[in-house]
């Protein structure tokens, strides 16, 4: 950097310290700015998590805001975001490895029936289900980025037939690919483990409602790991009490923490998890906006620019 480049941090983090340090380790030339703290000057770059409305106030000369996630929903939503700053996501960061963990434990869950064998242990019942086959057991993607291009080709190796379901058309070795509105039917009605992906954007904003999940087959099980707004929960609920899904495995909720009167930390078919299903790992997501920055000052492209008109 030919000048001291001024960075401005911010991330709903209960300490942020870690955060700070290392980007600061990590982007040394620069000078790192803790938002909270107050007093920041004017600064060049905007590092930020689910910021508060005045986070962007009094900031007029940044050249790029860079977002601490993939999913930008929350940043897209400022009213008080720069309409001509480009804002930039992480590609990944260690997210993906995550993922494809998480979404394989599920898939071996459902197609294993262990969450069946799990039930059958609280009621004291010894029986023997039929096995599953698991080249027969589709699982669906909704949303094939980065991430979940990831989790698709994962597994894929490992056997599972994948399918893929995203707003324009994609091509992937080994996934059966479906784009848009008319892409829809045929995608669900295939898939018998529905993993959503999708960034949330107004399009996406409460897809999987009963519309769009009672076409799946009856017994498919749900998987949502990208925002709690995609569900509508009394629609999820519903389907699962009548049976046409067999199970929902979820991470991500509207709002977060989930509400402990919420019917979903009781329902019997039903698995939360606390949006654990791919954690940002610190280290590895600041080196990562350190090289964004020094590729930014050199005139550089980037990748993971947001089309706001698209919302990912």
């Amino acid at each position: 950097m030919s000048a001291v480049a001024e960075v401005l941090f911010y991330a709903e983090e209960p300490d942020p310290q870690p955060w700070i340090a290392a980007l600061r380790a990590a982007l040394p030339e620069a000078r790192v700015h803790d938002w909270a703290a107050g007093g920041a000057p004017v600064c060049d770059y905007a590092v930020c998590w689910k910021p508060p409305a005045a986070f962007f106030v009094g900031q007029p000369k940044l050249k790029a805001i860079l977002n601490i996630g993939a999913g930008a929903d929350a940043v897209l939503d400022d009213a008080n975001l720069p309409t001509h700053v480009p804002v930039v996501r992480l590609d990944d960061a260690g997210m993906a490895g995550q993922m494809q963990e998480y979404v394989a434990w599920c898939a071996l869950t459902y197609m294993r029936n262990m969450d069946e064998y799990a039930r059958l242990q609280r009621a004291a019942q010894w029986l023997r289900l039929p096995p599953r086959a698991r080249g027969d057991y589709s699982v669906g993607i909704m949303g094939l980025g980065v991430l979940g291009r990831a989790v698709a080709d994962y597994l894929r190796r490992m056997g599972f037939p994948v399918r893929g379901w995203s707003a324009s058309p994609k091509f992937l070795a080994g996934i059966d690919c479906f784009a848009g509105a008319a892409g829809l039917a045929s995608f669900l009605a295939g898939t018998r483990m529905l993993v959503c992906l999708l960034p949330l954007t107004p399009a996406t904003r409460g897809i999987l409602c009963r519309a769009t999940l009672a076409q799946l087959p009856r017994g498919a099980a749900l998987v949502n790991i990208a925002r709690g707004a995609h569900m509508v929960e009394s629609d999820v609920l519903e389907l699962l009490d009548d049976g046409h899904l067999a199970g929902a495995a979820l991470d991500v909720f509207a709002p977060e923490p989930l509400a402990a009167d919420s019917p979903l930390w009781r329902h019997p078919r039903v698995v939360v998890t606390p949006h654990v299903s791919a954690m940002t790992l610190v280290g590895e997501s600041m080196a990562q906006i350190a090289e964004k920055i020094r590729a930014l000052e050199r005139g550089d492209a980037v990748a993971g620019v947001i089309d706001r008109a698209r919302g990912y």
